[in-house]
């Protein structure tokens, strides 16, 4: 056999390819280490006195990337690091001040007998937006409501199937008063009556009353029922965070009574079937929501039993979502129907019994319809408070949806009473959005009013200090003539004509002040859009983009959904405690 050097490996080792030649013509590579290559090749040498040249060691460098790339490359990994390093403690430093400020506020002006007193009914979305926007430096601020925490009603829904907890969507509302300039007086109770005539509020179980000089009527609806039996004794509302922990309890009861060995399949049926009444965003959330619940949890745990559970969306209009355009209602059917729930159209709610609901269909005829849980979402009515001030308003509230309102949303038959959001009666649909930027136009007005007081309040001082003026110099010259000293012209005089001069420039300039300040632009409804979650991580936005229509929908549009309610929530508290709720859904569930 015969054999070649080919090349080296590494200096290192001293490894050589060999080639050998075998008897049948083919060549093998072969690696020796030298002494192991020396050896080999001194087998194969006669033994002579004289011994074999040794085989030189040829010197290669190793592979290695060039000296600039290397610390190019460094330098890089360096900057990148240090950055992060950077911006993470940046970051955390920025959040934990703004946390620590929220939670540490500083000192407030106490309550000014010399300022007007500002009554506030309610903490919804309306009276919210208003505490946020007002200055409370110029009033006695009082906020009246059978609810001491503003409620994020958007996502009540998820509340509802656990993908967020309730805490995570309500703001104290002591926490958004104590960061106002003057101390706001809260009242957690619900008001029984309006005095119009002795502008007073009267509290329930308390014979002393709260006087007011303005007052903000925004107390929101309640659920429209329209007279139909059964559906406060059995059904579930979606309108308060004591709603969603209901319908929490009652769908587990449901499902584990259904587990229950020896149950007949009727009524397992029955059990498992979830009917939502009203086809608006909150009946479509429900029922989207509770979809995922069923797909991501139930399924896991339940299986068993999942796969007979039924979800059915009755309406009593032709379609669901009558403020979206057709393309997103068309989509929102495809996708209910792709997750197997039943929407009913045309279909009235009759009755609703302990196990059953009584509905009328397209062609008049009647079928009860088995279930174990039932949502009512069917729409609101004002509140007895505000039906007895329309009735005492008769005169000027001649509609009964609601308090009837000008442009700058004073209720008509009053000047010192204003309105907003659910209870008053508009051209504008009673949502969130609505109701928050109503708040927000009068937190404006009543910044106006307050200027407008102040100002009056330097007129009435300058002018005081003017008599005072006037006073004093009749009372020089008094002086003068009765010891016999005639009145002479001197510098003090001019002074003093001078400053009463000038304090009535002064009188002028904040007369017109006053009146610039009485002069406000009416209350103008910007719509930003409408949003709804309709279940497997898809979701519609109707949205006005420069004054066009925009309709958009599926999994990008989701994304905006949840960003969108994000940036809405009140607090950087709020939004972590979200956030962090459905960061903990997707990696261990509900």
């Amino acid at each position: 056999m015969d054999m070649n050097v080919q090349g080296l490996i590494t200096p290192e080792c001293c490894l050589y390819y060999v080639t050998a030649r075998t008897n049948h013509s083919r060549r093998i590579p072969i690696v020796y280490s030298l002494p192991r290559l020396q050896a080999r090749f001194q087998s194969n040498v006669p033994n002579t006195s004289t011994p074999p040249p040794a085989v030189p060691t040829p010197s290669v460098a190793p592979t290695t990337l060039p000296e600039s790339r290397q610390s190019k490359w460094r330098q890089f990994l360096q900057i990148l690091g240090r950055t992060t390093l950077i911006v993470i403690l940046t970051t955390g430093g920025v959040f934990y001040y703004v946390t620590q400020k929220d939670r540490h506020p500083g000192d407030q002006l106490p309550n000014d007998p010399t300022r007007k007193n500002l009554v506030i009914l309610g903490s919804g979305w309306g009276a919210t937006s208003l505490l946020k926007a007002i200055d409370t430096t110029e009033f006695n601020v009082t906020v009246i409501s059978p609810k001491n925490f503003f409620l994020f009603t958007p996502l009540l829904p998820s509340v509802a199937v656990g993908t967020l907890g309730g805490r995570s969507i309500i703001q104290p509302t002591r926490f958004l008063v104590r960061h106002k300039a003057r101390r706001v007086t809260v009242v957690e109770a619900e008001a029984q009556s309006i005095d119009v005539y002795t502008s007073a509020i009267k509290p329930p179980n308390s014979t002393n009353t709260i006087h007011y000089d303005y007052l903000v009527c925004a107390v929101g609806s309640e659920i429209q029922t329209f007279g139909i039996p059964g559906v406060k004794e059995h059904g579930v509302f979606m309108k308060e965070l004591g709603d969603a922990e209901k319908f929490q309890d009652r769908i587990m009861d449901c499902i584990e009574t259904a587990a229950f060995p020896d149950q007949t399949e009727d009524e397992i049926e029955r059990l498992l079937h979830l009917v939502v009444v009203g086809g608006g965003p909150t009946g479509i959330e429900v029922s989207g929501e509770f979809h995922d619940f069923l797909k991501d949890d139930l399924t896991s745990w339940y299986p068993e039993l999942a796969p007979k559970m039924r979800i059915t969306l009755i309406e009593a209009l032709p379609s669901v979502l009558p403020m979206f355009s057709k393309s997103l209602i068309a989509y929102t059917e495809s996708t209910f129907k792709e997750e197997n729930i039943e929407i009913l159209t045309g279909t009235m709610v009759k009755e609703v019994k302990e196990k059953g609901v009584v509905v009328q269909k397209k062609d008049g005829t009647r079928e009860e319809i088995p279930f174990g849980v039932l949502v009512w979402a069917g729409g609101n009515k004002p509140r007895k408070l505000v039906t007895d001030l329309m009735t005492k308003l008769s005169e000027h509230q001649t509609n009964k949806r609601g308090l009837v309102v000008d442009d700058n949303l004073a209720i008509k038959g009053s000047d010192s009473i204003y309105a907003l959001g659910d209870c008053t009666s508009t051209a504008y649909a009673p949502t969130a959005q609505v109701a928050s930027q109503q708040g927000a136009y009068l937190g404006r007005v009543f910044n106006r009013l307050g200027d407008r007081d102040k100002y009056a309040r330097q007129v009435s001082e300058m002018r005081e200090t003017k008599e005072k003026m006037i006073q004093q110099t009749a009372y020089m010259v008094n002086e003068q003539e009765l010891h016999g000293i005639k009145p002479e012209w001197t510098e003090t005089s001019e002074q003093v004509l001078k400053q009463s001069k000038d304090l009535d420039e002064g009188i002028d300039r904040l007369n017109t002040y006053m009146n610039d300040m009485v002069k406000v632009k009416p209350f103008h409804y910007s719509h930003q859009g409408s949003l709804a979650y309709i279940g497997s991580d898809r979701a519609i936005a109707d949205l006005s983009i420069w004054e066009q229509p925009f309709a958009s929908h599926g999994a990008l549009t989701y994304v905006f959904w949840r960003s969108a309610y994000l940036s809405t929530l009140f607090s950087l508290r709020n939004r972590t405690l979200v956030a962090t709720d459905w960061l903990k859904v997707k990696l261990f569930g509900r």
